[in-house]
């Protein structure tokens, strides 16, 4: 079995755990806004033991504290749930992502939204692919004319002004701004072109791994707030714009002037 196969397989089963559990798990708080349900852990398990089979030597980053770290060439880097406090509270827009980078380059990389039954994969210079299809980005021109995503971290509480200020200055200047609650979806759907442009600060690698290959491969482009690419997977997703690539600049500018 090869890694794009054993990615897709480990998608799906994944898919098959969320789909299970949806509307009868209750729910930890690991923090304020951040949970845990049972599903979470044994999406983990169930994608963990898929490599660990197959790939014995493969290092891997998971969310829910299980990592391999030893400067392998393959590193996996695994959200089981994100959209977790959707999911919680019985929302269906929650999916698993899985990025598989090589020598700290992404290579593969996989969204699966169970709920849409709808299997996102991307393989570096090969494209980005939905259910088979070849995805591309919006044609999207000007920002003005753009749909925008967003999301809040975590601290939403603590820092709201700072996170609505971003928020206002997008919302004034686009069509509309909407908020999944899942950042991998987000980034999926801007590989498909259902929207333009995406941002949000203080994600993890888990949360970005899979979804900036996706974007790249349909045809757009990915970066910090200051417009450059991350080069350590460590920091993936600190600071994320994601978009066609048409509007890129004019995001970093509206970024630039909300701070």
């Amino acid at each position: 079995m090869t890694r794009a196969a054993l990615l897709e397989t480990a998608l799906l089963r994944a898919g098959k755990v969320l789909t299970k559990h949806f509307g009868k798990v209750g729910y930890k708080q690991k923090r304020r806004a951040d949970l845990l349900t049972i599903a979470d852990l044994e999406s983990q398990k169930t994608v963990l033991d898929a490599i660990r089979k197959n790939f014995p030597q493969d290092d891997y980053k998971a969310e829910e504290n299980e990592e391999r770290i030893t400067g392998a060439e393959y590193l996996w880097i695994i959200d089981p749930l994100d959209g977790t406090t959707n999911y919680a509270h019985g929302y269906p827009a929650a999916c698993t992502s899985i990025g598989v980078l090589k020598n700290g380059t992404p290579r593969l990389g996989g969204v699966y939204d169970p709920f849409r039954k709808e299997l996102f994969l991307a393989q570096r210079d090969k494209g980005a692919f939905l259910n088979g299809k070849r995805l591309g980005v919006s044609k999207t021109a000007r920002m003005a004319d753009s749909l925008l995503i967003t999301g809040f971290p975590y601290d939403r509480a603590e820092r709201a002004d700072y996170y609505l200020a971003h928020f206002k200055s997008f919302m004034m200047r686009s069509h509309d701004v909407r908020r999944s609650g899942s950042a991998a979806l987000d980034l999926a759907w801007i590989a498909a072109g259902r929207a333009d442009g995406y941002w949000e600060l203080e994600l993890n690698p888990w949360d970005v791994a899979a979804g900036v290959l996706l974007v790249e491969e349909a045809g757009g482009r990915v970066t910090d707030f200051d417009g450059k690419p991350w080069k350590d997977w460590t920091v993936m997703g600190k600071r994320t714009l994601a978009t066609n690539g048409r509007i890129h600049a004019s995001m970093l500018a509206t970024l630039r002037r909300a701070r």
